[in-house]
């Protein structure tokens, strides 16, 4: 498993084993290559912004059955708070999550690729920063069920979403399932909020 902090990126050989069941890391040159032109294929990553919340992974499971194909590859992006201490406890609540999600994937979608990024930083530059270093051409987040104040109050969520949504350089979507008795997902993208998609 990769962590990177301060801009230094170590690799934990242990966590590395451990996750490496579940998820599985693309290439120097499939991450060069990934929304390029490969002969007659073309592929894409997909990033998705994790935690630990149940709406996190409905919207990496909405991404992974909607939005990617055979083939490309699935980034899951787990942020740190940039001040939060890194104990051993944490690691390996991270590293559990990380292989849950990532074998999940593995069961429903095995023909795409998928690897996992831990980062410590400030969420909104550092998902910013890594949709441009890795070249996403689509970014998924989870969005927060409205709440009755929603018009006088807006969470630092909501905030986080709007920006990365307004300026992340690629297709940002902001997906919320939708409840059981009615079904489907929400979506807002930058030129369409809370689109309804019975699938």
């Amino acid at each position: 498993m990769s962590w990177e902090r301060g801009g230094e990126r170590t690799t934990k050989k242990g966590r590395e084993e451990q996750a490496s069941a579940c998820c599985a890391h693309a290439s120097a040159s499939e991450r060069r290559g990934a929304g390029k032109k490969e002969g007659v294929v073309m592929r894409k990553r997909v990033m998705v912004v994790i935690d630990r919340t149940a709406r996190a992974k409905h919207a990496m499971v909405w991404a992974l059955t909607h939005v990617a194909n055979k083939g490309d590859v699935m980034t899951l992006l787990h942020v740190l708070p940039p001040h939060c201490s890194t104990s051993a406890h944490r690691e390996e609540e991270t590293c559990h999550l990380l292989n849950s999600l990532g074998s999940m994937c593995k069961a429903m979608r095995p023909q795409v690729r998928v690897e996992a990024l831990v980062i410590q930083g400030p969420k909104l530059a550092t998902v910013l920063g890594q949709v441009k270093k890795l070249d996403a051409s689509v970014l998924v987040l989870k969005q927060s069920k409205p709440s009755s104040l929603c018009c006088l109050f807006q969470s630092s969520h909501d905030d986080f979403v709007e920006q990365c949504i307004s300026r992340a350089e690629c297709l940002t979507m902001a997906v919320r399932k939708q409840s059981s008795g009615v079904g489907g997902y929400l979506v807002s993208t930058r030129w369409q909020k809370n689109f309804w998609l019975l699938a």
